[in-house]
């Protein structure tokens, strides 16, 4: 199982310190969130500081970018990077593809599967010089000269993976990507009862196997030692569950365990702007169930145990900061490798 970390707010003039830092400590890949940044710049940095931890992006939105534009920033990450680059993408919601960034919201699974089923066209015409001819609804591309082609690879075409949490999305990441971005609300018996055979049954549809596939997890935790104090970990990991669980596009996980109603209030509350009274609604049972806690040390131990043979690879929803518990840090590191 490989064990990663996520940046969030990251600093372009500090990325090549940073990423050499968190190479440095161990971790196997890094992630950036398109979340006030632009995912793809911190990445180039961070290739040209790095030499093995894998980079990719968790998520870049998809809509507002061509798959022409797509397949460009890929192909360049991934040759710059020598083959370390991984290209994951997601839909957003549609309030925000239509009123923050100012695209359309139509058939976003069909829209998805046409974005990534582009991309390797154009990839195939710049690799192997297959003429370019995609013909889909919302894309048909049939034009790459020669000046705006990109160079073959010398290394394998980036993967791709997508956010997917509900049964259409899961379905299309086992039909056409390398992997999923399995989000951080998530529960075990949500992930092994749904997500994982809904791939699994795109998977067969295309006549592929699930060592095809990689299964990315973000996972929430509450450290319980360390210089940060367990209280804040807490409060951190209660307000992101609570606006989660607000959200209907997330309610699928929610109506397995019961716990509808709960969400329903909890938008409610989100619509009103009561942010803060929201984490009081959830029990004790609930941040079991979507969250692990220990002390740093235990925390790789007991997720294995939770996610052995479901997650390929996982990184604590918690962002690296240096300087913010980095001895912490460093004992799950340590645990991951010895329990791997």
């Amino acid at each position: 199982m490989k064990f990663d970390t996520w940046l969030l707010g990251h600093d372009l003039r500090q990325m090549p310190g940073l990423s050499q830092q968190i190479e440095a400590m161990g971790f196997d890949g890094m992630w950036t969130a398109e979340a006030g940044k632009d995912p793809f710049f911190p990445l180039l940095l961070a290739a040209e500081h790095t030499q093995k931890v894998t980079l990719g992006t968790s998520i870049a939105t998809a809509f507002p970018r061509t798959p022409t534009i797509l397949a460009h920033m890929a192909w360049d990450l991934a040759a710059y990077s020598n083959g370390r680059f991984i290209l994951g993408l997601g839909t957003q919601v549609r309030a925000h593809n239509e009123r923050r960034l100012g695209v359309t919201w139509e058939k976003p699974i069909k829209r998805m599967r046409e974005t990534i089923e582009a991309m390797h066209a154009i990839w195939d015409c710049w690799q192997n010089g297959t003429p370019l001819r995609y013909e889909g609804e919302f894309f048909n591309l049939s034009l790459m000269t020669p000046f705006f082609s990109g160079q073959p690879l010398t290394v394998p075409r980036p993967p791709v993976y997508i956010s997917a949490i509900n049964e259409q999305m899961l379905k299309l990441a086992g039909k056409v990507c390398d992997g999923a971005q399995l989000h951080p609300f998530h529960s075990l018996r949500y992930l092994k009862e749904f997500a994982l055979p809904m791939i699994e049954e795109g998977l067969r549809e295309n006549g592929r196997l699930r060592t095809d596939f990689t299964a990315n997890g973000s996972v929430f935790v509450i450290p319980t030692d360390g210089e940060v104090p367990v209280t804040d970990y807490e409060a951190h990991t209660k307000g992101q569950m609570a606006y989660y669980m607000s959200t209907p596009a997330y309610r699928v996980v929610l109506e397995m365990h019961g716990w509808t109603e709960v969400g329903k209030q909890l938008s409610m509350l989100a619509r009103q702007g009561a942010w803060d009274d929201m984490p009081k609604l959830l029990t004790d049972e609930m941040v079991d169930t979507f969250a692990i806690s220990g002390k740093w040390s235990e925390l790789p131990q007991i997720a294995k145990v939770r996610y052995d043979g479901v997650l390929d690879r996982l990184n604590f929803y918690l962002p690296y900061k240096p300087g913010a518990d980095d001895a912490g840090w460093a004992a799950a590191i340590a645990g991951f490798k010895s329990h791997s």
